[in-house]
């Protein structure tokens, strides 16, 4: 059973980081500890200015009783005036009372606080307490009355005020210090938090590249370590497994001896090429067959020959390499077969004569001194022709071939053509481009017990007046013109324009080889996107993994570029591309869809199963979704829900139809 993971629907918000809750906990202990610092000290230097305050006034009556006492008559009040005046003009107090037994005045002055340099909220703030202080005046052994003292406050406010500021200007300094430096120690003790929170995240996205660097306290060392290792045995793991999957693939659908497909791969192969409904398209179907290679096993030995193969196996190879979608495979002993989709039978003839030759060279060098030939059978795809008469043909043009002891290749009778020639193909698609005339084909996505389609994938047909024209047929050829760019963007351009009306149904497009390896096209396309809105959340773009294989360093820009603005991007035909499954490290792909040929017969295909199930766990385990293509059967789509696939299309679960007539919602 596949394990599902759960994601979090959303980045958690309000959640302060560790930190915040430090850099909050210490630097208020730290301002607490100043203000008690600066309220006390505030509080001692206001009572020792108020101290003071009541020490000078009492001295100031102490001094002004012995002068009204000893010096002068106290009974004068002008006597008594002229003291207390001379002592008030000082300036140093508040008023100064001389009075008699019965509490009358006899001299005295007085004057406000308004003299104070110091705010006025200040004083209202500090609000000195004003302290009375009195000396008694006597003649001899008579009382003469008392005198009462008041200073003035202003220069203990002035001094109150001068310190206050100190204390102000201290305490914010040493604050201020304290907290930058508090800051700058918290920032670089926990600076390796912020490189593990990234390499969390690049582990939930299944990226173990991500290492943590940053040395700082021993408990933090540790985890460092820790998660450095996990991340370490985690990349180990999945490169295992990436490498049981392609060796999985190899050993089901590859030949062991040369690495082409195996018979059982090439045929799953060749029946989607030619007996789809989308996939149908002209093409060639060439046999190719090393007469005597059975005299020269025994001559040379087994290890020879398996050499032999080899070699000529890899110029079958690169021959299909040449060929966009072009695809080979051993069949028996000396027999190769390859298909060229969207050639014109002059064309495959010549191909053939010339590949024919060239493994004949290779063949009688080696087998030299006995007598070699290479015979080829060719034969093209006709509408409504199963692959079994199409492999039919081909075997009865070889025979025709191998009658022969000469080297040479035979075109079956290929009758009526029925097909445009190549002027005429250009000239189809040139106008297509031109008038914009590509139509939208939409074929459902659909997952089990899910009413709503995961996406749509988008066919495109070319309107000509003699009917539509599949994407199957026109693409091969527009690849072959150098004509895919424009046939990519103007089939974005149209299907953005129907996200725009429709933004809640999600659609997928498949790209071209050549468009993806165009700079241009990455560029305009890119541009398209940027400039279309929110709804290119809802487009997929499939690149199909021959691509990635082909073009690596292109598909690498262009999914960074697709993923920046959260288009989500899917491997197309995943298995046939031969490419290590390891690409899944340095590329971020959203969904793997694997090619028909792995889908067929499924239920009844053991090794299939095996290989498939295996990919769903691997993907699933680094959150790609896979999605399977040409589910023909209700027993094949219910061996893949068993298997946990995200989503499968084909004719059992819904048929191609045209957007512009029917709504998404039909479906």
């Amino acid at each position: 059973m596949v394990r599902k993971h759960i994601r979090p629907k959303g980045p958690q918000r309000g959640n302060a980081t560790l930190r915040t809750i430090l850099l909050l906990f210490t630097g208020s202990l730290l301002v607490l500890v100043l203000l008690a610092g600066f309220f006390t000290s505030y509080s001692f230097f206001r009572n020792y200015v108020s101290d003071q305050l009541a020490g000078h006034a009492r001295d100031g009556a102490t001094a002004i009783g012995l002068s009204l006492s000893n010096a002068i008559d106290a009974r004068d009040p002008v006597a008594s005036s002229s003291v207390i005046d001379a002592v008030f003009d000082s300036g140093r107090y508040l008023s100064i009372s001389y009075l008699d037994h019965h509490g009358n005045e006899v001299a005295g002055r007085s004057m406000g606080l308004q003299e104070a340099r110091v705010p006025p909220w200040f004083l209202f703030v500090v609000d000195l307490p004003l302290q009375v202080a009195r000396a008694e005046v006597v003649r001899g052994w008579n009382r003469l009355g008392t005198v009462e003292v008041v200073s003035h406050p202003g220069r203990a406010y002035e001094d109150l005020w001068r310190i206050s500021l100190w204390l102000i200007l201290s305490t914010l300094l040493i604050g201020g210090v304290g907290l930058v430096v508090l800051y700058l120690l918290l920032r670089r003790t926990l600076k390796p938090l912020n490189a593990l929170e990234k390499q969390a995240k690049a582990l939930g996205n299944r990226d173990f590249r991500q290492r943590v660097t940053v040395r700082s306290t021993r408990e933090l060392n540790l985890v460092t370590e820790a998660m450095n290792q996990m991340a370490d045995d985690l990349g180990q793991l999945f490169e295992g497994q990436a490498k049981l999957i392609q060796h999985l693939r190899k050993v089901n659908n590859e030949d062991p001896v040369t690495g082409l497909d195996s018979r059982s791969a090439f045929d799953q192969r060749l029946k989607v090429e030619v007996e789809s409904e989308e996939k149908s398209a002209p093409g060639a179907l060439m046999l190719l067959h090393l007469a005597g290679f059975a005299d020269y096993n025994q001559a040379y030995g087994r290890e020879e020959a398996d050499r032999l193969l080899v070699r000529v196996a890899g110029m079958v190879r690169e021959f299909a390499g040449q060929h966009s979608g072009a695809f080979a495979g051993r069949r028996t002993g000396a027999e190769f077969a390859i298909f060229v989709p969207g050639v014109m039978p002059a064309d495959a003839d010549v191909w053939c004569r010339e590949l024919v030759s060239s493994v004949d060279g290779i063949y009688a060098d080696l087998a030299s001194p006995m007598d070699t030939a290479v015979h080829a059978g060719l034969t093209r795809t006709r509408e409504g022709q199963g692959v079994r008469d199409l492999l039919a043909a081909a075997d009865e043009a070889l025979r025709v071939a191998q009658s022969s002891d000469e080297t040479g290749c035979h075109v079956a009778d290929g009758g009526k053509d029925g097909f445009h020639n190549l002027e005429t193909w250009r000239v189809i698609i040139n106008q297509a481009i031109r008038e914009k005339s590509l139509s939208l084909w939409l074929q459902p996505m659909v997952r089990e017990n899910q009413d709503e389609p995961v996406y749509h994938q988008v066919f495109s047909r070319i309107v000509n007046p003699e009917g539509s024209l599949k994407a199957g047929i026109f693409v091969p050829m527009a690849e072959r013109f150098g004509l895919i760019a424009d046939i990519d963007r103007l089939l974005i351009e149209r299907v953005l324009r129907r996200l725009a009306n429709a933004p809640a149904r999600p659609l997928a497009v498949s790209l071209g080889s050549a468009s993806v390896a165009s700079d241009e096209f990455r560029q305009d396309v890119v541009a398209m996107l940027r400039t279309a809105g929110p709804e290119v959340k809802n487009l997929w773009v499939g690149i199909s993994e021959q691509t990635i294989h082909h073009h690596r360093t292109a598909v690498g820009l262009l999914v960074k570029a697709l993923g920046r603005l959260g288009v989500p991007v899917l491997v197309d035909r995943f298995g046939v591309g031969g490419v290590p499954f390891s690409y899944l490290r340095n590329l971020r792909f959203q969904a793997l869809r694997i090619d028909n040929s792995f889908i067929h017969d499924i239920d009844t295909h053991e090794d299939n199963r095996f290989y498939l199930e295996s990919v769903v766990s691997i993907a699933h385990s680094r959150g790609v979704k896979v999605f399977a293509t040409g589910v023909e059967t209700a027993a094949e789509y219910s061996v893949l829900c068993k298997l946990g696939i995200d989503g499968a299309m084909g004719y059992h679960l819904g048929r191609p139809y045209a957007a512009d007539n029917h709504s998404i919602g039909d479906q």
